[in-house]
C-alpha cells in the first residue's frame, strides 16, 4: 500500500478472519428468520364445551336494544302492511263482483247499482245524524251580556292605493 491509501483507509482493529466473518454472518441470519415467540402466552379466548340445559335451569341473560330503527317508524311499517293486506282483499272482493256484474244483463247491473247506493245513502245518512248529534251538545260558558266594540282606522297611501288597517277592539 502507498502513503496515500494508508493515510485514507480507516484502520479496522480487530480484524476478524474470513471463517469469523463467515461464522457471525451465519448467525445474524439464522437468528433474523427464526420463527419470533409469541408475544402474548396467555389464552385469550375460551370455549365452554358443557352443554346448555335443555329445560329451564339457565338464568335469563339481559340483551341490550339494538335497533336501527326507531319505534314509530316500524309501527308505521306494520300499519302500511295491514293497510295494503286489508286493501288487496278488497280490491279482490271488488274484482270478483265486477268480474260477476260483467256476465249480466243491463237491467241486472242497474239494480246492483240501486243496492250499493241505497247502502251508501244509508252510511251517509248514519254519519250525518252522529255528527248533529256531536254538534247538539254545546254548553254557553259566557251567561252575561256580550258587547264588541270594534274601532277600524284605514290609511290610503302611495300610488297604487296601499292600504294599511289597524283594528281597534
Amino acid at each position: 500500500m502507498t502513503d496515500y491509501e494508508q493515510a485514507v483507509t480507516p484502520k479496522w482493529s480487530p480484524r476478524m478472519s474470513d471463517a469469523e466473518a463467515n461464522a457471525e454472518a451465519r448467525r445474524i441470519i439464522d437468528n433474523l428468520y427464526q420463527p419470533a415467540p409469541p408475544a402474548w402466552d396467555k389464552p385469550t379466548t375460551y370455549r365452554d364445551d358443557t352443554p346448555n340445559p335443555t329445560y329451564g335451569t339457565a338464568e335469563p341473560v339481559h340483551q341490550e336494544d339494538h335497533r336501527i330503527v326507531p319505534q314509530w317508524a316500524a309501527g308505521a311499517a306494520v300499519a302500511s302492511i295491514g293497510i295494503g293486506a286489508g286493501t288487496t282483499g278488497v280490491g279482490c272482493g271488488v274484482w270478483l263482483a265486477l268480474k260477476g256484474f260483467s256476465s249480466m244483463s243491463v237491467t241486472g247491473v242497474v239494480c246492483m247499482g240501486v243496492l250499493f247506493s241505497g247502502i251508501a245513502f244509508a252510511a251517509l245518512s248514519i254519519g250525518a245524524a252522529f255528527s248533529r248529534a256531536k254538534r247538539s251538545s254545546s254548553k254557553h260558558v259566557y251567561t252575561g251580556p256580550v258587547t264588541r266594540h270594534t274601532h277600524v282606522t284605514t290609511h290610503t297611501r302611495g300610488a297604487f292605493s296601499r292600504s294599511s288597517n289597524t283594528f281597534h277592539g
